[in-house]
């Protein structure tokens, strides 16, 4: 699958790759200088292979709420809600920014391998609340902003958008005829790199011109999928499909937050069963030696094996290896373990998953 803006990205000599069957763009100048870039300047990502679901109708607040751990009723309208969808085991399915745009309508951002699995998994659940469910993954398209200069390109792109809170976003309906284009359907002051920023949820006939009118400014740079996996294993966020995959639940994830526990919610009872059983947590790992971790490399304190990663790569931020992985409870922070990566070994600090 390719989304609207890959004949674009194939102008830039991007390096592409199959990304959960979508045609991605991994770098175009290089994963290194990308990252770089995007936490001194700012970077914009084609993101459009993530899904877009709505969910509208008299019940659907009442019905979010029992979908989600999160307690959507106290969540206020015009707010980006981090939360997770979670199985009767209590498990993540997926993760996901709902943005509720008022008590009767919302947009769920599944991401791009679980998309057709969540929306059946919302109609499966759906039972006698009055919702309407909507697929509109195929004609949505996504673009993320993101970095600390990203304030500075919106006041000539879509200046209101600045007033913006983190974690909030605005729909949009005025029109720049003078820009040739219409403005986002959702902006969203959210991104996955840990910098400030924007996305754009926009319909797929408004891409190519958004993604041409913000390259003009020339402090911003295309950016691949290589560099938003470095940028956001920093800040310690999971990958969906690779940090969890239907095996963790929120508490051993570190998104305990995302829990409401006074209200009920898919899974509720089997969380309550594990909450007070958690065996491991998650973890960031800083290498200390020459090594980079990788995902599968075995954590060790001692001669014990206390955990695993899920994620390993070079920081460019800290020119020193990281990962993210799961680690016995037990185990503290800042203690020194040992990264075994197959007949390889080398000493790190466990660390809390945001390690920069």
């Amino acid at each position: 699958m390719r989304t609207p803006l890959y004949n674009e990205i194939l102008n830039l000599k991007a390096k592409m790759v199959d990304f959960h069957g979508w045609d991605m763009p991994i770098q175009f100048s290089g994963i290194i200088e990308e990252h770089r870039h995007v936490r001194s300047k700012v970077g914009l990502f084609d993101v459009s292979h993530m899904g877009d679901i709505t969910i509208e109708g008299r019940d659907a607040t009442e019905f979010m709420t029992y979908l989600f751990p999160t307690d959507i009723f106290k969540e206020p309208i015009g707010k980006a809600i981090y939360s997770a969808y979670l199985d009767q085991e209590a498990n993540m399915i997926d993760d996901t920014i709902i943005y509720k745009e008022d008590e009767k309508k919302y947009l769920v951002v599944p991401n791009a391998a679980t998309t057709e699995k969540i929306h059946n998994w919302i109609i499966a659940n759906r039972k006698s609340f009055d919702v309407k469910i909507s697929n509109l993954s195929d004609r949505m398209s996504c673009l993320a902003l993101q970095g600390p200069m990203a304030p500075e390109v919106m006041k000539d792109i879509f200046p209101e958008a600045n007033k913006l809170e983190h974690f909030t976003f605005m729909s949009a309906s005025e029109k720049y005829p003078e820009k040739g284009l219409e403005t986002a359907t959702v902006i969203g002051r959210t991104g996955y790199t840990g910098e400030d920023g924007f996305e754009f949820v926009i319909p797929n006939k408004y891409a190519v011109p958004l993604w041409r009118e913000i390259l003009k400014n020339p402090n911003v740079k295309p950016i691949g999928l290589g560099a938003r996996d470095t940028l956001r294993m920093e800040k310690g966020f999971l990958l969906s499909g690779q940090d969890f995959d239907q095996n963790k639940n929120p508490i051993e994830a570190g998104v305990s937050w995302i829990i409401g526990w006074d209200h009920e919610f898919i899974g509720k009872k089997k969380l309550l069963e594990k909450k007070g059983n958690v065996k491991e947590r998650f973890r960031g790992v800083i290498a200390m030696d020459r090594i980079v971790p990788r995902s599968g490399s075995v954590l060790k304190k001692g001669d014990e094996v206390i955990g695993s990663l899920t994620s390993g790569s070079f920081s460019p931020t800290l020119s020193k290896g990281i990962g993210l992985g799961y680690v016995k409870q037990d185990v503290e922070v800042e203690s020194e373990i040992t990264i075994q990566i197959r007949n390889t070994e080398g000493k790190g600090i466990l660390k809390k998953p945001r390690m920069v």
